[in-house]
């Protein structure tokens, strides 16, 4: 319309609506950075969400800001403020009182001036004994009667947040008062024996909803709201002193007088510690500054505090099987504010796009990498790794483009039923084509059958049995060298399940004791401070692995950064001695033996300069006749996987018609 007018600025009222969605994909190549740096894959998982994909805020971020505010809350003020605040207003109506007696002529002024001079140090007492003073004083008298009103009113307003302004100027305050709080216990005691309350809190609402700004939906709302402030009351008394505490329960006491609100009110308690027993219904705490905290403010910074505690704990995720579907909200948003409870709702869709798409999955220990991802970490180790081929001295070069079953003849032939050769386009196409014009039909669109396919033919290459041994020893990790060992693993499981999957890769893991891995296992795997190196028990397993494949050439791998320093007796347990003993060097020379025999090519990754370790590695390549190759850590996938390429053609005839 031609009378608006429109002001534009920057958005300021949460998210950017106009902001693209996660980028699921970097946040899993987030993840995959960290592994490949040495990082577990739970943690790197967790601190995806803890620091919040790159650019965005995370989990501790928030907890970093509930922190704060809770050492705000614990230096608000004194919580006797109360008890405090009751002296000092019974100071006052003493003062004018006696200002009064003083000028008084009545007889009794004396005696009364006595009594007065004579009360108890006890506030609580002498609040007591003064319950039939006549006062002379009108503004005494008011004093003295704000002392237990305030208290009670203070008390209620700290239970019922919408007491004061729903029976503001209400001639039947009390009534109403009371009325709601017999309906309101009857309610809870129903609800705590697990009948239907739906239309009794339908009701309730109907009638004392006016009392209740948070206007609850459901009765658990309901009870969730009046639980954490009567256990922060409950906390504020267990906070105090003996003493303190004594006073406080007095003045309360005599507050409530006999109007039945005490023992409603200690119904009402007794009915939320058994509906919400896992709150903190018996803590202490320190809440300290220079203020002096009536028992509202006193009781509000608590239940602040149990707020803020829940809630820190809720972002902390560290209890198993925790996700972000376990953090409240609302609760962020009332504690932390809008923009904090957008951050959470951002990280909850990015685990549940994150489990939607298939890259994680849920285990027993939390969430993992689903083997969609493993195989993205692998592809991205692998693109590592021949990127550092590319920059390479030996000349080496990018093999993402070579075929899965060998080198293109340049020759096609029709193609049948189960063939894994990739499809010839251009002759498929032209096949199609001429089909369709010597049958008279229009040649658009192009419609294929199963007659018009031909495959492009390839060399096929001869099937190699790897066995890639890993050292898991602390002093891997201690050194920087975990992170590179996991990054070439990956990147060579990944190249033989994509490009040669003819041939069969096992992973084998070695301290004190060697194991088979699995690429899930191997990213998972942490560093233990267990010692040992037993190469000899790794080598056992690749013979094993080798013989299950006769006709295919056998290759084997070291990486390792220390001589062996373990080795497995006859009853199969692991012996272990530093420095390394001639037991050990003989039984693990005896598994080299059984493999050169056996005519597989033993390679050894040397990382470090360990005189000790060159002198064996240097020996173990004289008796099986492989190679020692001596890379730093960052090249050393590079070094592998080259090696793995050229070894695989071995002696046994490498590529065969």
């Amino acid at each position: 319309m031609a009378g608006n007018r429109f002001r534009y600025g920057a958005w300021r009222d949460g998210p950017d609506p106009l902001a693209p969605p996660f980028d699921v994909r970097a946040a899993v190549d987030q993840v995959g950075g960290e592994i490949l740096e040495g990082r577990n894959l739970r943690d790197a998982l967790r601190d995806l969400l803890r620091r919040g994909p790159r650019g965005e805020r995370g989990l501790d971020d928030l907890t970093a800001r509930a922190k704060r505010m809770r050492r705000e809350a614990m230096r608000r003020g004194n919580l006797d403020g109360a008890v405090t605040r009751s002296r000092a207003l019974l100071d006052q109506a003493l003062a004018a009182e006696k200002d009064a007696l003083n000028r008084s002529d009545d007889p009794e002024a004396i005696f009364k001036h006595a009594q007065l001079d004579n009360l108890p140090r006890s506030t609580a007492r002498a609040v007591e004994e003064l319950s039939g003073y006549e006062w002379t004083s009108d503004e005494a008298r008011q004093l003295y009667q704000q002392i237990l009103d305030g208290l009670r009113n203070e008390v209620l307003e700290q239970r019922f947040a919408g007491l004061k302004q729903a029976l503001q100027n209400d001639p039947q305050a009390a009534a109403r008062m009371a009325e709601m709080m017999t309906d309101l216990n009857a309610l809870l005691e129903r609800h705590a024996r697990g009948e239907d309350t739906t239309d009794a809190f339908a009701e309730f609402m109907r009638r004392h909803g006016d009392m209740f700004p948070e206007n609850p939906e459901t009765v658990d709302e309901l009870i969730d709201a009046l639980a954490r402030r009567a256990a922060a009351g409950e906390r504020l008394m267990r906070s105090l002193s003996p003493s303190q505490r004594e006073e406080l329960e007095s003045l309360m006491a005599q507050a409530f007088g006999n109007s039945g609100l005490a023992e409603q009110m200690a119904a009402l308690g007794d009915n939320l510690r058994t509906l919400r027993p896992n709150l903190n219904w018996g803590g202490r705490e320190r809440v300290q500054g220079r203020g002096e905290l009536g028992y509202g403010d006193a009781a509000g910074a608590l239940e602040e505090i149990g707020d803020l505690d829940d809630l820190i704990d809720q972002l902390g995720q560290d209890h198993p099987g925790a996700t972000l579907d376990d953090v409240d909200v609302e609760a962020v948003e009332r504690q932390l504010g809008r923009s904090a409870a957008d951050d959470v709702r951002r990280l909850r869709d990015l685990e549940r796009e994150l489990r939607r798409q298939g890259w994680v999955q849920r285990g027993q220990d939390g969430l993992t990498l689903s083997p969609k991802a493993l195989r993205r970490l692998g592809g991205t180790a692998l693109r590592q790794v021949f990127a550092h081929l590319g920059d390479g001295r030996r000349g080496q070069h990018d093999l993402r483009s070579a075929g899965a079953a060998g080198e293109l003849t340049g020759a096609s032939r029709p193609w049948e039923f189960g063939d894994e050769q990739p499809l010839d386009v251009v002759r498929t196409l032209g096949n199609a084509i001429r089909r369709t014009a010597s049958s008279g039909q229009a040649p658009i669109p192009l419609r294929l059958q199963p007659d018009d396919f031909e495959v492009a033919e390839t060399e096929r290459r001869a099937s190699a049995a790897v066995a890639v041994l890993v050292d898991l020893s602390y002093s891997m990790f201690a050194d920087g060298r975990w992170g590179p060992m996991k990054q070439t693993a990956l990147a060579l499981s990944h190249l033989v399940a994509t490009k040669f999957p003819q041939d069969a890769l096992e992973i084998i893991g070695f301290n004190r004791y060697a194991v088979r891995l699995t690429q899930q296992e191997l990213a998972e795997i942490e560093p233990t401070r267990l010692q040992g190196t037993n190469l000899q028990h790794a080598l056992m397993l690749a013979g094993r692995h080798l013989r299950k494949h006769p006709q295919a050439e056998p290759v084997v791998l070291v990486i390792t950064d220390g001589e062996p320093t373990a080795h497995l007796d006859a009853d199969g347990e692991a012996w272990f001695d530093w420095p390394t003993t001639m037991e050990t060097l003989r039984a693990t020379l005896t598994e080299v033996d059984h493999l050169t025999r056996y005519g597989a090519t033993l390679n050894t990754f040397m990382l470090g300069d360990d005189e000790g370790l060159r002198r064996f590695v240097e020996g173990l390549a004289r008796r099986n006749g492989g190679r020692v190759f001596a890379p730093d850590a960052d090249e050393l996938g590079s070094y592998v996987v080259s090696d793995y390429i050229r070894a695989r053609r071995g002696r046994r005839g490498g590529l065969a018609a």
